[in-house]
């Protein structure tokens, strides 16, 4: 039986009338077509869907959209601001750490949630944060340049995205 689902997506107010089973990522990319975060195993193994929910990431393909009621949801189309890239988002980027993109959202929000923990990592840190992050290009060294790079650049602080 659908029920009528509410929470915040990327500091906004939604509501989804939906089974409470269905998986967040469909409600997010086909009810809501926010379609940045993508589907990979399915399983919540490769972390290609990966979303903050809370500020803490969650696989989205294996979370049940009853469990965010409530809640604050943050995408990849969160991130950026104005029609202008997040830093860590303007990292990947400039150091090529998106070589065909799929993982990319999933990545960049696993990241952004070790930056709102630890604003300046170390390489392993980084490296261990994105373990459950797969990367079939191989981009790997390059996403923890990515990372480093948005540390430094950000002197990250916990940002309300629902002051927006």
């Amino acid at each position: 039986m659908d029920k009528t689902i509410r929470f915040k997506l990327n500091g906004k107010e939604v509501a989804v009338e939906t089974s409470p089973e269905r998986m967040l990522l469909w409600v997010l990319r086909t009810d809501l077509e926010h379609t940045g975060t993508k589907y990979g195993c399915g399983e919540g193994y490769c972390g290609f869907c990966t979303v903050l929910v809370d500020s803490k990431p969650e696989r989205s393909c294996s979370l049940p959209v009853s469990k965010v009621e409530g809640k604050s949801v943050l995408t990849i189309e969160g991130l950026s601001k104005g029609g202008r890239l997040h830093p860590l988002q303007q990292a990947f980027v400039d150091n090529g750490a998106l070589q065909c993109g799929y993982c990319t959202p999933g990545m960049i929000m696993e990241s952004y949630a070790l930056l709102m923990r630890k604003p300046n990592p170390t390489e392993a840190e980084i490296a261990d944060a994105l373990e459950g992050n797969i990367c079939r290009c191989g981009t790997h060294k390059r996403v923890i340049a990515a990372v480093r790079q948005a540390s430094g650049a950000l002197k990250m602080k916990v940002v309300d995205h629902d002051a927006r």
